[in-house]
């Protein structure tokens, strides 16, 4: 991605975690301009129910539609955020939105754990990224760490309990 001064973003699923997303690229809008040089704009959000109320409300620029083809097509969004979760339609949404060249950023981990392999492929294929921190212990930035900070260790496989309900389940256990 060449340096421009805003990058744009389209969300594909709005309910609770797209919500979140929404809320946090709102209250972070100058930390993150900040850190990336550029500003991030939601541009497009998609969703197959875009009357509910959210916990989150987008700015009055910000599109809202039921067609995820309005992203996955759209030649100014540079990034897209798949929140719907499971296999289809995110595999499809995913996999579209590579072809087109776009960066993803998925936190679903049902698909990466199911069809991982194909979405790196074809990122690979056509040259373009795929984030998935997210679906991996909350959000924990143990992915970035690995694959650059650790680049010259030759790490094979890493064990550990680090996803928000085990963890949860055993402070429980712990405390009661």
């Amino acid at each position: 991605m060449t340096q421009k001064q805003i990058i744009n973003v389209g969300l594909i699923g709005f309910g609770t975690i797209g919500s979140g997303v929404v809320k946090i690229l709102q209250e972070n809008a100058d930390i993150i301009k900040e850190r990336l040089g550029a500003s991030l704009k939601l541009k497009r959000i998609v969703d197959s129910d875009i009357d509910s109320k959210r916990d989150a409300t987008p700015e009055e620029d910000v599109i809202l539609s039921t067609d995820v083809s309005d992203i996955i097509n759209d030649t100014e969004i540079d990034i897209v955020i798949e929140l719907v979760g499971g296999y289809e339609p995110a595999k499809t949404f995913v996999l579209q939105a590579l072809e087109n060249g776009k960066r993803v950023v998925t936190a679903n981990k049902a698909l990466l754990a199911v069809h991982g392999d194909e979405i790196f492929n074809k990122a690979a294929e056509t040259g373009t990224d795929i984030a998935f921190e997210a679906s991996v212990g909350g959000g924990i930035p143990v992915i970035k760490a690995l694959k650059e900070g650790l680049a010259a260790n030759n790490m094979l496989t890493i064990d550990a309990i680090i996803n928000g309900t085990a963890n949860y389940i055993l402070t429980e256990m712990t405390n009661k």
